[in-house]
């Protein structure tokens, strides 16, 4: 059912017994914005954020068990892969759930994904392998990939750009709420109940979710005759899953350069020549092409997989940093994701107030990106004996960084994209950051390999390093303890120095980007 035309004085409250909403023209003439009633819509918007509390502190409540988990497989290899297995999958599917939204109305796709993170979660909690529990959250990523994506879909719906700069600092309360809870969560979890338990957390709240946003959330049927991108949305996943495979590929095959890798990369290329030539003939491109000519877009592009590389990408090997290099237990490693996502928060609510009293959003994306780059330069210096105080400051500092950068390129995206495409440019907006995270944690998984590994032996007594769990590394005796943490500090090192550099890039893109004002209306 299509939506009512009416004049701003007589909107009417929309009529959740049909599902049809109505009001004043939003973004054009024809459509009214999808909640009219300010509680309805304020309530709608606070299940919305359980949703993402669910989605983000399953994240955040796995760094702290993966030491665990890889320990007890003895594998160091599935540490990487039980992270990048997520993110590969979530980012596969994120634009092509951007695109269900913009054609079939976001409710019910949104209640699709959060049935299907809720059922992935259960297959983890009973993975008895390492390769069933990577095959579990493979499922889980089916619909983690399209709980950010929809839920930002519906806030453009329903809030103008510059409410939506207030909202989504609201949103990073949510964001340090579940980073906070998660890595604490996870450590007791793992320490008192096994690291299944990290997984079940899950399903309530999911269920409730469910239940709330199908009994409130309208329906909006949307005008366009649906016609999906089927061969866009295969040759995308598989140009982003041959992406990822190529970084992991010195775990894998040996080498970057090994004849497997050069082949997996060779039909990378090939996948995306076919996406281009997929979307140039379709009616309704999983990506619109058209994205890609705007140089506000392409550029915020850039800051968003500089800020995915570095604050996502990032959060598990904090874990291992704090944990294998410094020796601190999973419970007391989790406290130190406290000062992190602190610095989140505060980051992100003083820089969306900012960006809706101004309209600006550009030097935020320079900031975020340059100060996240200074506090991982001085974490690639610090030894094994450094103060546990200073690593908090860095920490928070980096946290920070993140924070004030989290929304601008999504903000600045969704406000230069056509409003027929605002679904699809949101997905690729989350594809940029959880797509550029998932190659940057298989790069740095590469590393610490490759670093762990060419230590071997030195540890008398010890021959596989990846095969100690942080319980065993801290019952060794002090001199192999001291060791072991020495290697681990000087894996991380390298990871650090990377992650750097690629916000150097971001900060450089934000320069380049204009410095253009929101819109107090919706574009």
């Amino acid at each position: 059912m299509s939506s009512q035309t009416t004049t701003a004085d007589t909107a009417p409250v929309p009529d959740l017994t049909s599902g049809s909403t109505a009001g004043p023209a939003f973004g054009t003439a024809q459509e009214g914005p999808l909640i009219t009633d300010k509680r309805l819509r304020l309530f709608v918007y606070l299940i919305m954020m359980c949703a993402v509390f669910m989605s983000m502190m399953d994240v955040q409540i796995v760094s702290t068990a993966l030491p665990t988990i890889v320990g007890d497989f003895g594998t160091l290899e599935g540490f990487s892969w039980i992270t990048s297995a997520y993110l590969l999958t979530s980012s596969a599917v994120m634009p092509l759930y951007g695109k269900l939204g913009d054609l079939f109305g976001r409710k019910y796709v949104l209640l699709a994904v959060i049935a299907l993170f809720v059922g992935g979660s259960i297959a983890c909690a009973a993975a008895t392998t390492m390769e069933t529990l990577i095959a579990a959250r493979v499922l889980q990523a089916l619909g983690g990939g399209g709980v950010m994506v929809t839920v930002f879909s519906v806030n453009a719906d329903i809030f103008s750009p510059r409410e939506r700069a207030k909202y989504q600092s609201y949103t990073s309360l949510v964001l340090m709420l579940a980073g906070t809870t998660g890595p604490t969560a996870g450590g007791f979890m793992t320490e008192h109940f096994g690291w299944r338990s990290i997984f079940l957390i899950n399903v309530p709240i999911g269920v409730l979710v469910i239940i709330g946003l199908a009994l409130l959330l309208p329906y909006r049927r949307p005008s366009r005759v649906p016609k999906i991108d089927i061969a866009g949305s295969i040759t995308l996943a598989a140009t982003i899953a041959c992406l990822v495979l190529w970084a992991d590929s010195p775990s894998l095959f040996g080498s970057i350069t090994a004849p497997e890798s050069l082949t997996v990369i060779g039909i990378g290329i090939l996948c995306l020549l076919l996406w281009i030539l997929a979307e140039k003939r379709a009616v309704e491109p999983v990506i619109p092409l058209s994205l890609f000519q705007n140089r506000t877009i392409v550029l915020l592009l850039i800051v968003s997989m500089a800020g995915g590389s570095m604050g996502i990408g990032l959060g598990n090997y904090y874990a291992l940093y704090l944990q294998s290099g410094l020796g601190l237990s999973p419970s007391l490693a989790g406290l130190f994701f406290i000062p992190l996502t602190a610095g989140i928060a505060a980051g992100s609510l003083s820089a969306g107030r900012l960006i809706f009293r101004t309209g600006h959003y550009k030097y935020f994306a320079v900031a975020s990106t340059s100060v996240s780059a200074l506090a991982l330069l001085a974490l690639a210096f610090f030894s094994e004996v450094v103060s546990l105080p200073v690593i908090a400051l860095f920490m928070f500092l980096q946290g920070m960084g993140t924070g004030i950068g989290q929304q601008v390129p999504i903000l600045g995206i969704q406000n230069a994209a056509p409003r027929k495409d605002v679904g699809a440019a949101t997905g690729l907006t989350t594809l940029s950051r959880i797509g550029a995270a998932s190659v940057a944690i298989s790069l740095y998984g590469t590393l610490i390999t490759y670093v762990v590994t060419m230590a071997a032996g030195s540890v008398p007594g010890i021959s596989n390093l990846a095969s100690l769990t942080p319980e065993q590394i801290a019952a060794l005796p002090e001199t192999s303890r001291h060791l072991v943490n020495t290697v681990y500090v000087d894996a991380l090192h390298p990871v650090f120095l990377v992650a750097a550099g690629i916000g150097i890039c971001g900060c450089i893109a934000g320069l380049c980007v204009q410095n253009r004002r929101l819109d107090s209306l919706s574009n």
